[in-house]
């Protein structure tokens, strides 16, 4: 059977999120766990204005999600380590006759990163699936879903620094990894981008999701930023963020397809300052 990843603008039926739960996401004093419960709740109630709501929440917190999650959200239990459901949980594909699949990555705490934790969230993508219906698709490879990035057509946006990473897939080449996502996501043409962010290399960081780095806005235009954003006076990365550059590529599809690099004019000069690009997003799509 063939599979396909819809773009992420591509009509859809449900939103899955995960609620979080005991640790860094949620937070240690009463204030910050109130102001975590209550983000995923809007973003929950926000969603769930125009589609359905799946909110997997964690056996210890869902007294305390029901008192901020409405009727409007439905709530599932299953154990969690954390409450990024983009990266944990399953990546959707369809079938040529439209059926529903579930890709379930390996997931090891992005890499085996020392402050992460993962024999609970590892189990979410099986689960997901399981509960959506879908019909389930195996990868033996490591992978989030922030690590991608697709147009539906069959072109994906990887990063190096992370479907190479050796502490995900140290023992994969290129050929490997692009052969996975062929098989699995539909992949006919892979990019690759050497990096993410520079501090996405840091302490809860990714080691270079593709998602806080680049975007597809429309089957032409796949937008990327050409140096990672750490902004300090003297960071290599933010002397060469000062200028914006375009490159030709070419789609799945045969067609030339534009770059576009937006970068920052300028960065904070203080001593412990630095941006980042963008937000995580912390659910997933059912296409």
């Amino acid at each position: 059977m063939t599979w396909r990843m819809p773009a992420e603008s591509e009509p859809h039926e449900r939103t899955w999120m995960a609620y979080p739960s005991a640790g860094y996401s949620l937070g240690d004093t009463a204030e910050e766990q109130h102001e975590a419960r209550s983000t995923w709740a809007a973003v929950a109630h926000a969603v769930a204005e125009f589609e359905p709501v799946t909110v997997v929440v964690d056996p210890a917190e869902v007294e305390q999600a029901r008192k901020y999650l409405s009727g409007k959200v439905d709530i599932v239990e299953a154990p969690l380590d954390d409450a990024w459901m983009r990266d944990i949980g399953p990546t959707f594909v369809l079938s040529d006759e439209g059926r529903l699949g579930g890709v379930d990555w390996m997931f090891n705490g992005w890499g085996a990163q020392d402050w992460a934790q993962w024999d609970k969230d590892s189990k979410i993508g099986r689960f997901v699936v399981e509960q959506s219906g879908a019909q389930l698709i195996d990868s033996p490879i490591v992978n989030e879903g922030g690590g991608i990035a697709v147009d539906g057509l069959g072109t994906v946006l990887v990063t190096e620094t992370v479907q190479l990473d050796p502490g995900r897939n140290p023992d994969l080449t290129k050929a490997d990894i692009e052969a996975e996502l062929a098989r699995t996501i539909g992949a006919k043409h892979v990019i690759w981008l050497p990096r993410g962010l520079t501090r996405d290399q840091e302490t809860y960081g990714t080691r270079g999701h593709v998602d806080i780095v680049a975007a597809i806005s429309s089957p032409e235009w796949y937008w990327s930023m050409t140096s990672a954003i750490r902004c300090t006076p003297t960071t290599p990365s933010a002397r060469r963020s000062s200028s914006c550059s375009k490159a030709r590529r070419t789609s799945a599809a045969g067609r030339g397809r534009s770059f576009g690099y937006p970068l920052p004019k300028s960065c904070a000069t203080t001593r412990d300052s630095s941006t980042t690009a963008t937000s995580t997003i912390s659910w997933s799509i059912v296409e």
